[in-house]
């Protein structure tokens, strides 16, 4: 079992991201400490909320008081919810929390369950409870509760093998296909998209792009990819690399095949509407690109945007780190779609509230919006862990950086190209008509 923590300053943000998985019916409440009880056993944040205040209120100069726990035992381990609790209790126990208030919950909406534990790190006399050697102690607690539940051991090799899978390619380092081959062989073992552009833009965070070829072979159209390992400007830095260099599942074929996949399959993903939540609280919450982006990352969801050489917004796309999809701003909805967004950060033209609401459920308007503050919290996910389990607040500028690498001066502007290119081709019809 793998301990993730993470610390920030928005308590609010950190409970609504879990309630939104409990309205979505992806998660429930598990167990409560000294959390005041309600009178039909359901909960808004803003209820919750109020069992924290005392202790916030008493902060004295901790700066980050939000306490946002993963506990992830392996995906073949078979947990009970009566287990869950019990580990959830021997390690908030064990780290020092057991007399905080405190909120369990059961998270199903990826294939390995797992627990989050919401809390405060400051004491009823505002004074901050000691995180000496945190890791360490977080570490001896996750074998203790393997060995006690029978869990699979989740050893520190095997943790360094997966920090491998997925790691920013470094074109300084030389081995550049090696380090390419680590990322594209796995992406979509693990990640939903439909199209090129949304690989792409995955790719991106990666400090990779791939290009579409096409040409003759013995007089029959071939097509394919090359890889290109690209700097931090988003340019293209190394030398193209076939994608037959990388195995069948790196090849165009293939991957059209997943797009197809996907396609069918996040018709009916309940990802969608928790997702256009987030996107749409965070579009009421700041009025600028950089905290849009910011507060969204703090929940585990990249940004993509691509601008044409004017500076003109055409196409944004939603990276869900949670649910391991990616969505075209215009799959979300019309509320969602580039020109939002354009109109919003180039033209100063907020969108309505009743239109951005539209694109929500009732429920979520009812329950979630009016709970939800400015910012929402970091979210603890997988697939850029560092060297340790213990997930820093810094680590989210990093994020930052690379979700605006989508490279746009290359010519792989999909989306735009893919207008021209339907253009062009209603034209010869016309032609070819007369």
């Amino acid at each position: 079992m793998v301990a993730k923590i993470g610390r920030g300053s928005n308590l609010y943000g950190a409970l609504a991201y879990n309630q939104l998985k409990v309205e979505k019916e992806n998660g429930q409440v598990l167990l409560t400490n000294k959390i005041i009880e309600t009178p039909n056993g359901h909960y808004s944040v803003s209820q919750l909320v109020q069992s924290f205040e005392p202790y916030l209120i008493a902060n004295r100069n901790t700066e980050k008081t939000t306490l946002h726990i993963s506990l992830n035992p392996d995906p073949k381990d078979d947990v009970s919810d009566d287990e869950f609790k019990l580990m959830a209790q021997q390690y908030m126990q064990e780290m020092g929390y057991a007399q905080q208030p405190y909120l369990v919950f059961k998270h199903t909406d990826i294939e390995r369950t797992h627990i989050h534990i919401v809390s405060v790190c400051v004491d009823e006399e505002g004074k901050k409870i000691s995180d000496k050697f945190e890791k360490r102690r977080s570490m001896k607690v996750c074998r203790e509760l393997e060995r006690k539940h029978g869990l699979i051991p989740a050893t520190e090799k095997e943790h360094q093998q997966n920090d491998k899978i997925f790691r920013q390619v470094n074109y300084q380092t030389g081995n550049i296909k090696s380090q390419i081959a680590s990322v594209i062989r796995h992406l979509p073992k693990y990640y939903q998209f439909q199209t090129l552009g949304q690989y792409n833009a995955l790719l991106s965070l990666f400090n990779i792009t791939a290009e579409k070829v096409e040409g003759e072979l013995h007089g029959k159209p071939q097509q394919g990819l090359l890889y290109f390992a690209l700097n931090d400007k988003g340019e293209k830095a190394s030398n193209p690399f076939k994608a037959s260099l990388f195995g069948k599942n790196a090849g165009l074929s293939m991957l059209e095949l997943h797009f197809e996949k996907c396609k069918k399959t996040l018709k009916s993903s309940g990802a969608k509407e928790t997702l256009k939540a987030a996107i749409t609280i965070a579009l009421q919450s700041v009025d600028n690109e950089k905290d849009f982006k910011k507060q969204l990352i703090q929940q585990g969801i990249n940004v993509v945007v691509r601008r044409n050489n004017t500076g003109r917004i055409y196409g944004i796309t939603f990276i869900d780190h949670n649910s391991k999809t990616i969505w075209n701003g215009s799959h979300l909805g019309t509320a969602l779609t580039a020109k939002t967004f354009n109109d919003y950060w180039n033209n100063s033209i907020k969108p309505e509230a009743k239109d951005l609401n539209a694109t929500k459920s009732r429920k979520h308007q009812q329950n979630t919006l009016e709970d939800v503050s400015i910012e929402n919290p970091h979210k603890l996910f997988d697939f850029l862990n560092k060297d340790t389990n213990v997930f820093s607040n810094n680590d989210t500028s990093i994020l930052e950086d690379m979700g605006g690498l989508l490279p746009i001066m290359q010519g792989e502007d999909y989306e735009e190209l893919d207008f021209e290119n339907q253009m062009k081709k209603k034209r010869k019809r016309k032609r070819n008509g007369k």
